[in-house]
């Protein structure tokens, strides 16, 4: 069975810092890129950044670049999201999702992520 389960959320002042992990079983993790998205309240789902099976090839949101940052550890089989320079509008429920051939296959529960003014 396959498990994808981020952690790492909470609540954070503007300008803060947190580090989201997306802890992985029941997969080869390394056959899979994966993917950072996230929903605020309200809205629809977006992307927010990705990672290539490597390490590699990495793109952002650009709401996001130049503030977060992806990575991932093939030996740990976790992907994570180093995230600085918080805004409010940041706020929203954080996924990980695993990619296979260009489709997010799997997906966590997401973790909650709050940036207080």
């Amino acid at each position: 069975q396959v498990r994808l389960v981020e952690s790492g959320g909470g609540l954070v002042q503007a300008g803060g810092s947190l580090r989201l992990s997306c802890a992985t079983s029941g997969l080869t993790f390394s056959d899979y890129a994966m993917g950072w998205f996230r929903r605020a309240p309200g809205k629809e789902r977006e992307f927010v950044a990705a990672i290539n099976w490597s390490g590699l090839s990495i793109t952002y949101a650009d709401s996001v670049k130049g503030r977060f940052t992806i990575s991932r550890d093939n030996t740990k089989d976790t992907a994570y999201l180093q995230m600085n320079s918080l805004k409010p509008e940041d706020t929203a429920v954080y996924y990980c999702a695993a990619n296979f051939l260009g489709e997010y296959k799997y997906w966590g529960q997401g973790t909650q992520v709050t940036v207080s003014s």
